[in-house]
């Protein structure tokens, strides 16, 4: 499906069992991968053994694990508590039927495509070190959303803060569409400019 060298392909299933066990995970996300997930399966090790990529400072290896879902969607916290259990970075493909999408984690926060038809599905593995070769898969998948020109770690942040923004200016709209009194609502108006600015200005 990625066009990956065959000299990283593992194709090994995981046993939920052993993810049960590694990821000490609690009741309620041992239900969510029982119910939501019908395989998770190992099927790339991007490493210095298996092809042409150096180790990087932050990443030795990338897994390649696959998520066969029952339904169309999944709980996030089913690739947090997966994530948690491997000491490598990973790059999830959700698969369902013939359809798929990406995620990945970069310092902290998820990321992932739209769901897309498996024959247009298509990530670009480039970089001289594997550091390089996930950021670059990481800002593939974000689609945008990660500004170009600084660290990675400097672009998470900053889309971070932009998310909060948009959430804040969201509910303050809401709260002032309901708002009776005008001096309240001349008010929520000047916070409302203030947050906007505030975005504008990331």
């Amino acid at each position: 499906m990625l066009g990956l060298p065959r000299s990283t392909e593992m194709n090994r299933r995981v046993a939920k069992e052993k993810l049960y066990a590694k990821a000490a995970l609690n009741s309620s996300v041992r239900e969510m991968i029982k119910n939501q997930v019908e395989a998770v399966v190992w099927r790339n090790k991007l490493a210095p053994g298996t092809m042409n990529a150096a180790v990087g400072e932050n990443v030795e290896e990338i897994q390649v694990f696959e998520v066969v879902l029952r339904q169309k969607s999944l709980d996030r916290r089913v690739l947090t508590s997966i994530a948690g259990a491997v000491p490598y970075k990973i790059l999830f493909l959700l698969t369902r039927e013939d359809e798929a999408q990406a995620w990945i984690e970069a310092c902290g926060e998820f990321y992932g495509t739209d769901w897309r038809k498996l024959e247009q599905f298509a990530l670009r593995f480039e970089g001289l070190n594997l550091d390089a070769m996930y950021e670059s898969l990481t800002r593939q998948i974000a689609g945008g959303r990660l500004d170009s020109g600084i660290s990675l770690a400097a672009a998470v942040e900053r889309d971070r803060r932009r998310s909060r923004l948009n959430r804040e200016i969201s509910a303050l709209e809401k709260k002032i569409q309901l708002e009776r009194q005008f001096n309240r609502q001349i008010e929520l108006n000047g916070e409302l400019r203030r947050l906007q600015q505030e975005l504008k200005g990331i």
